[in-house]
């Protein structure tokens, strides 16, 4: 029999309400065993005394409801406590429950295993659960919502239907392979074309998958330039937050500092970097080779310069900073600005939002933002291009059900142990 988990599922105390829930066999015995008067009706919640079972002293009064398995959210009998929201509450009803036979402390994610395992949810909307538990951004918000509400998994299941369809008449080719040899040929020719199309525009929807892991992790903006050119004064403008050391001496940052901003609901990671220039400094050395490292490998680089004479490389932004000493204006084809005091700086956050959101397109669907969800869609684009160009019809056959195994990874249809641990300990206890 299956242990009965409990953990909190609400927010660490103090709160208004903390909520105990409880997910096995023995859940509503321990329910049973806490509280007094008669039977509770099944998904209503009732006001009730909670009363420790040694000393009958009582806990607290709460709000209980019990759900029945297997149509509860983890397929299981489930029990979820009401509570008033102190510490002292909470402690003293989860040591009252650890103290009954059967019941145990929930780990990490396995409320939601529990709920994978009896079929309540798929592992795509398990992934989606979790990417909603910690989406910071609007962006994030709406893709998560998605993920979690089935839509990859309805999208990979209308490949694994074509994928059986196109599977069934190669099949069929095969039984008319001695006898109608032209029938046969015919539904070879028809097939290939068709298997060409389906890995063509499968590989199109795999070419949108980096915007769907940007708009999941963020985009990355690296503030680049010369020492004391105020990189540092955008990067605490820009997120309004003390974040980098600034100070008249050169060489100050020395490391790679990273701060997380919401740009109208788009996550992006501000980036700040050494200042660019020779030195015999080994420690500032390996932060100049850190910062250029990262300039190289970020989704738009910022060009800071304090000069109006100075040179501009041609990619990324340009961006004069102190231009009320010099009376300057914006380089051609970039924003100038005074982090300073603060001129500028809007108009830089708008450009900026601007560029997140066309450079993304939050509002068009973006689900492949998982490693696992590529791989799977890469591995059935691989054997539908082997399907397509096999000209023996056993291994197309063969190839077909690579690809519609592949497609059913993205659900759990098919065998996922070795990513289960990974994914469900993303979640926190109560989950």
């Amino acid at each position: 029999m299956a242990s009965t988990i409990v953990a909190l599922a609400s927010g660490r105390p103090p709160s208004a309400i903390a909520v105990l829930r409880l997910s096995g066999p023995a859940s509503l015995r321990a329910l049973q065993n806490l509280t007094d008067g008669p039977a509770l009706a099944p998904r209503r919640l009732t006001l009730r005394k909670l009363i420790e079972p040694g000393t009958g002293a009582l806990l607290d009064r709460a709000l209980v409801v019990f759900f029945p398995g297997p149509a509860s959210v983890t397929g299981e009998d489930l029990v979820e406590l009401h509570l008033h929201g102190g510490p002292a509450v909470v402690n003293g009803v989860l040591g009252a429950l650890l103290q009954l036979p059967g019941l145990r402390l929930a780990e990490a994610g396995e409320f939601t295993r529990r709920a994978f395992s009896h079929q309540r949810m798929t592992l795509d909307e398990v992934e989606g659960l979790a990417d909603l538990i910690s989406a910071e951004t609007e962006s994030q918000r709406i893709q998560a919502l998605a993920l979690s509400g089935g839509a990859l998994g309805r999208v990979a299941d209308a490949w694994r239907d074509r994928c059986l369809t196109v599977l069934a008449e190669a099949e069929a080719g095969l039984d008319f392979a001695e006898d109608e040899a032209d029938v046969a040929e015919r539904l070879d020719e028809r097939t290939a074309v068709e298997l060409a199309g389906m890995a063509a525009e499968l590989e199109a929807q795999l070419a949108d998958s980096r915007r769907a892991e940007r708009i999941r992790d963020g985009l990355t903006i690296v503030v680049s330039g010369p020492p004391n050119v105020g990189k540092s004064t955008i990067i605490n403008a820009l997120s309004q937050k003390d974040a980098s050391i600034v100070t008249a001496v050169p060489g100050t940052t020395r490391d790679i500092i990273e701060v997380h901003v919401d740009l109208d609901g788009i996550a992006c990671t501000l980036i700040d970097t050494a200042g660019l220039r020779e030195t015999d400094d080994p420690i500032e050395a390996e932060g100049i080779r850190r910062a250029r490292a990262r300039a190289a490998d970020c989704d738009l680089l910022v060009h800071v310069r304090d000069d109006p004479l100075a040179s501009w490389p041609d990619a990324g932004l340009k961006l004069l900073n102190k231009h009320d000493l010099h009376q300057a204006q914006a380089p051609d084809g970039g924003l100038a600005i005074s982090a300073a005091s603060g001129d500028g700086v809007r108009p830089l956050r708008d450009y900026l939002a601007d560029w997140a959101q066309e450079t993304l397109r939050p509002g068009e669907p973006a689900l492949l933002a998982h490693m696992r969800h590529r791989q799977a869609f890469e591995e059935a684009a691989t054997a539908l291009r082997d399907a397509a160009s096999s000209m023996v019809p056993e291994l197309r056959a063969e190839a077909l059900r690579m690809a519609t195994r592949a497609f059913g990874k993205i659900s759990g249809k098919v065998a996922v142990d070795d990513v289960l641990d990974i994914i469900f300990s993303r979640f926190c206890v109560g989950k």
